[in-house]
């Protein structure tokens, strides 16, 4: 079997001549393929820029006109679209009381309160000069101590 494999091996040096044959092969093919690519181009390069311009001549009037058709009748007609469908989807209102029912409520409550504590300071006043027979010359309405700032002894406390 030894013998077999050793009649099978090629020297080194054939395998290496081989492959550098086959490197200096496709650099000669590529070199060609280089020459004849730019002897191509320096050719189609004057024609496709002819060609490019009538094809820019012929598009440049139907792209304007097509634009034109976008602009004023099917923009207009899809904005139209658009906003009716958005009307149809937009959930209707739910009606509550309005700010001015709640305000005249919030007024009614004030000026019960207010007509509440009047009621009750009177009243007080009332039974404190009822009390006690000292105090009965004394006593005043309700109305002139609030507005002179009497309390009910009759005397006046300044703020300053």
């Amino acid at each position: 079997m030894s013998l077999m494999i050793n009649i099978r091996r090629k020297p080194q040096e054939d395998g290496l001549t081989r492959f550098g044959r086959v490197q200096e092969t496709a650099r000669q093919g590529a070199d060609m393929c280089r020459q004849g690519a730019s002897s191509a181009a320096e050719r189609i390069v004057p024609v496709a820029g002819e060609r490019v311009m009538v094809v820019r001549e012929w598009s440049a009037p139907r792209l304007r006109q097509a634009a034109r058709y976008v602009e004023t009748g099917l923009a207009p007609r899809v904005s139209t679209f658009l906003s009716d469908v958005a009307h149809r989807m937009e959930p209707p209102k739910r009606t509550r009381p309005g700010r001015g029912a709640l305000m005249a409520m919030m007024g009614v409550v004030a000026a019960v309160g207010v007509a509440g504590a009047v009621a009750t300071r009177r009243g007080v006043i009332r039974d404190l000069t009822k009390g006690s027979g000292d105090h009965a010359g004394d006593a005043t309405s309700a109305d002139s101590m609030t507005v002179s700032g009497a309390d009910v002894d009759g005397q006046v406390n300044s703020p300053h």
